[in-house]
């Protein structure tokens, strides 16, 4: 229900975990488990108060709308270094990846035009700035998110 959302909070650096298989009980499980704040469109879910309050009800079906109530709910203000930080599929912390090694797993494009890598340690997508994350950059800053021209935790 809320993938894209959790897909921009990592953009931003936000630790975010996302379960689109698990059912509800475990959904309230699992948030209680990690200590996590459950986000969700489901207003019979937070009815039902078995998270204790630890939840926030997401107003609107607008991801930008959406990011914008979730940053203000928690007085979060992304900084533009850890934009990009977090894979986007698994939540992993990225790790810095030689650009020598890289080169050989990459497009050759790629690896003609690019200096900086990231990998994620969990399920080993690699990632570089390419066109997607400048018109990702240029969709935060439309969202009011953050000013990132010239960020240097892109990548």
């Amino acid at each position: 229900m809320l993938g894209a959302l959790a897909r921009w909070l990592r953009v931003l650096g936000v630790d975010t975990a996302y379960d689109p298989a698990l059912d509800d009980p475990e959904l309230v499980a699992r948030a209680l488990a990690e200590d996590r704040t459950l986000l969700t469109r489901d207003r019979r879910l937070v009815e039902r108060r078995a998270l204790g309050g630890r939840h926030l009800l997401i107003a609107s079906e607008v991801v930008d709308e959406q990011v914008r109530q979730v940053l203000d709910a928690f007085a979060l203000r992304p900084d533009p270094a850890d934009l990009f930080r977090r894979c986007l599929r698994c939540n992993a912390a990225l790790d810095p990846l030689d650009p020598e090694a890289a080169r050989r797993l990459v497009p050759p494009f790629v690896a003609r035009t690019q200096a900086r890598f990231r990998r994620c340690p969990n399920c080993g997508r690699l990632y570089w700035r390419g066109t997607h994350a400048r018109r990702m950059r240029r969709r935060l800053e439309r969202m009011g998110v953050v000013a990132i021209d010239g960020a240097p935790g892109e990548g």
